[in-house]
């Protein structure tokens, strides 16, 4: 029992580990990105919502997360917190 609890909590730490939502890569985003690169880099979105031509999405939870503004289909504006 003691190596399957063992073996489930490295898992859960190498998951978090291999997270797209990190500092490295919030660096590399900037103003002028499509969503199909911003997609490429963090992966798909936690949830997205929008109207009239401008969007955000949100990769992450509460705690840690980047979030994206677009208008259209280019990156406006975008913030991020709690990331290592």
């Amino acid at each position: 029992m003691k190596l399957r609890s063992l073996a489930m909590l490295s898992f859960c730490v190498l998951l978090a580990a291999c997270s797209k939502v990190n500092q490295e890569n919030y660096s590399k985003l900037s103003a002028g990105m499509t969503k199909a690169e911003v997609e490429k880099l963090l992966g798909s979105p936690t949830d997205c919502s929008g109207a009239l031509g401008m969007s955000s999405c949100t990769w992450g939870d509460k705690t840690s997360f980047i979030s994206v503004q677009y208008a259209g289909d280019k990156v406006l504006i975008f913030s991020g917190q709690g990331l290592k």
